[in-house]
């Protein structure tokens, strides 16, 4: 039996590739799991940092102050999680799904109480910045295992670069449902009842009572309209959390490390971080997305100020929100074809469409520029969330290769790169935060300064041009074509059925501790 066994020949690349097919059930409730993220986040991206200034009353120095050390919490948190994940043992549910069911009911805790307007003004600053942190560290603990399941998936390039298009979709569509949610829900605690004034009346006491007369709730009020009209939303927000999670525990099951060669050991958490931080391919892509992240970021926090304080859009900044993001969802699978037919790097400079249109918005703030604006934006941040997250199973696939006898690393790849991926993102929220505060911005004020109006225009349209540019030119360089990927998939199956971790998968499943 065991010479019958030893000289079977290999199974064909198509049976291989049928017993690693995902169904499309298994791929939509994949999606579904990464949304609860995205519709809360989204809800912050956009709206946390007016909400600091203009409703709980934090001055834009301690609004960066929250904005940045909770990004850096959530930071520091990646490499931790990673280690710790990478630590974890294969349990009845999987070694990833643990960690992403036990942070959720904590998770969705710390997001309500972070858009709670407390009672008291002194700690009101540390009330914010604690349960921003704890947001973030949590949101940490879910998104590094899902990041990661992508390659417990299957062993397939195509069926996981399937699942991620489906992954991306969702999310985006969650970063609708969270921005249109929360922008309807809180649009009336944004209207400016004082900016409405009899044109008729002396110009100089217009200004005067455009200036001093706020529409704005009491800070000493946490029942206030506007503070309650932020905790329904939290409240709705966490509902639709709690379902994306429960779909995606009953929908989705973790495989035993696919890939596990029999000689494998895990690698060493350090060992396999500076690993990482060596390998050319990582590095690229690392450095360009991060680039293009942050100038997504900054994009997202500033674009309801710049509606309401720099274009006179006020009222239309929720539809403006939607129509970016109904634009982003439509277009992922735009981009999942270009990148199928193009190569993933040639697809990547799609972004850089957003440059000239945000460039006109600044300079030209019509509302019919304002709308198409919105539409190519969406096309090119559909662009920037698909293919970083498509591109990094090829980086893990190339390290694969280079060290075929290492496991354990897939999450220290996911962690890291989200760990760069916020720092980046709170550097350019404090950046951001802190030039309002220098240019003299003031809450509850229906005219800002000249100065603050500038800023505005610099933080939406010539820092993200600068940085997306910078970004692309580093893409350049990046190694990994679609040629190269093809053989590296090649080589892997190669690999695997020398060592006979095929053949052996099912046999050693319930011994192999990963």
């Amino acid at each position: 039996m065991a010479g019958a066994e030893k000289d079977a020949p290999p199974r064909p690349a198509e049976q291989l590739r049928q017993e690693y097919r995902l169904s499309v059930c298994s791929k939509i409730c994949y999606a579904i799991g990464g949304a609860p993220n995205q519709v809360a986040g989204s809800a912050a991206a956009f709206f946390l940092q007016i909400y600091l200034l203009d409703i709980a009353h934090i001055t834009p120095f301690h609004a960066s102050l929250v904005l940045f050390i909770g990004k850096a919490t959530g930071a520091v948190t990646d490499p931790l999680a990673g280690f710790f994940i990478s630590k974890s043992r294969w349990t009845k549910i999987g070694r990833l799904m643990p960690w992403m069911l036990a942070c959720t009911p904590f998770t969705v805790a710390s997001y309500f109480f972070m858009w709670y307007l407390p009672p008291f003004v002194a700690g009101r600053v540390a009330w914010f910045l604690t349960f921003y942190c704890l947001f973030q560290a949590l949101t940490t603990l879910f998104q590094v295992p899902y990041s990661a399941l992508t390659m417990f998936l299957s062993t397939d390039q195509k069926e996981r670069d399937s699942a991620t298009a489906y992954r991306m979709t969702m999310e985006v569509l969650g970063t609708l449902i969270g921005a249109a949610l929360q922008g309807q829900i809180v649009a009336s605690a944004h209207v400016f009842n004082h900016c409405s004034v009899n044109i008729s009346v002396n110009t100089t006491s217009h200004l005067i009572s455009r200036h001093d007369t706020p529409s704005f709730p009491d800070p000493l009020d946490p029942l206030s309209y506007q503070a309650k009209v932020y905790m329904v939303a939290a409240g709705i927000i966490g509902g639709v959390y709690l379902l994306g999670i429960v779909i995606f525990f009953l929908g989705v099951k973790e495989k035993d490390d696919p890939y596990a060669l029999t000689s494998d050991r895990a690698i060493p958490f350090c060992k396999g971080l500076r690993l990482t931080m060596k390998h050319g391919p990582y590095v690229k892509l690392a450095a360009s997305f991060l680039l293009i992240s942050t100038a997504v970021q900054l994009e997202q926090s500033n674009f309801v100020l710049f509606c309401t304080h720099a274009a006179d859009l006020r009222s239309h900044f929720q539809y403006l929100v939607v129509t970016i993001l109904v634009s982003a969802a439509v277009n992922v699978p735009f981009w999942q074809k270009i990148l199928q037919r193009f190569g993933k790097k040639c697809a990547a400079f799609g972004i850089s469409w957003m440059i000239p249109f945000a460039v006109m918005l600044v300079t030209i703030p019509n509302l019919i520029l304002a709308y198409f604006v919105a539409f190519v934006s969406g096309l090119s941040i559909a662009a920037s969330l698909l293919l970083p997250w498509s591109m990094l199973p090829d980086v893990v696939d190339n390290f694969r290769l280079r060290n075929p006898h290492a496991k354990g690393y897939e999450t220290i790849f996911y962690s890291s790169y989200v760990f760069f991926t916020k720092i980046s993102a709170g550097i350019g929220l404090g950046i951001s935060a802190a030039g309002l505060e220098f240019t003299g911005y003031k809450p509850a004020t229906c005219k800002q300064s000249n100065d603050v109006i500038l800023a505005l225009k610099i933080l939406i349209g010539a820092v993200p041009a600068i940085l997306i540019a910078v970004g692309l030119f580093i893409l350049i360089f990046y190694p990994i074509t679609e040629e190269s990927r093809k053989e590296t998939k090649l080589a892997l199956e190669v690999l695997r059925r020398n060592h006979k971790s095929t053949d052996n998968l099912d046999k050693h499943r319930k011994d192999t501790s990963v």
